[in-house]
């Protein structure tokens, strides 16, 4: 296996995007749903950025790429259609120790980003390698297929669980017990029916009169 698997809190974390066509905005879509702060460097952007601009979610310098571009970046992509211009950022982002993706020379960058498949806070990923990104993309669409809005929900309930046990001071191991009954309860197929008095009863039953979904904040989810 070439590539680590790690998940990395973007949060508030400057990111530079080389590049101002389709890739580019793929990655950047990418990147501010992950909470970053993006810079697109790119004389020319097009109209999926320029709305991005717009809204004032991401900064644009409307140059091309120049050394230097990369100081105090935490991540950076190169997603032009010059090779000459990706090899140039592949090389500031080695010197300044920038974690780099290069769109189309992967080895000369550090990382390259898997196909995902998000449901909510749930986040499944598909590498193969670099190998065949085709196959990454299909397996992403059967996963999709396979978990759906529900499994959003469920993370949404089984989080506000965790928060309002872990405040309430009870014993972790007995947490671990009934959240693990829970799990085992299938409660993606009691959101998918939109069972939420199932739903109600499965909680009361085995965690007391004060845990339902509308005490513990979480809204009914339309899976469709």
């Amino acid at each position: 296996m070439r590539y680590f698997p790690i998940n990395l809190d973007m949060c508030g974390r400057p990111a530079v995007v080389v590049g101002g066509g389709a890739v580019a905005l793929r990655k950047c879509y990418a990147l501010l749903e992950a909470g970053a702060r993006v810079t697109v460097i790119a004389p020319e952007i097009d109209g999926g950025l320029k709305e991005l601009l717009q809204q004032g979610r991401l900064a644009h310098l409307a140059r091309e790429y120049a050394p230097g571009d990369l100081k105090g970046a935490f991540l950076a992509f190169a997603a032009t259609d010059s090779a000459a211009v990706n090899e140039m950022v592949a090389s500031e982002a080695k010197e300044r120790g920038v974690l780099a993706d290069i769109a189309d020379a992967p080895a000369l960058g550090a990382f390259t980003l898997p196909a995902v498949m998000r449901q909510g806070e749930l986040l499944v990923t598909v590498s193969t390698g670099g190998k065949s990104p085709a196959l990454a993309r299909r397996l992403r669409e059967q996963l999709e297929a396979l978990y759906g809005p529900e499994y959003a929900a469920t993370l949404d309930l089984l989080g506000a669980l965790r928060e309002k046990l872990l405040t309430d001071k009870r014993n972790s191991t007995y947490n671990n017990k009934l959240l693990n009954a829970l799990v085992d309860h299938d409660l993606p197929a009691l959101f998918k029916k939109q069972a939420t008095a199932e739903i109600d009863h499965l909680l009361t039953s085995l965690l007391g009169p004060e845990f339902t979904l509308t005490r513990l904040g979480v809204g009914e989810k339309d899976p469709e």
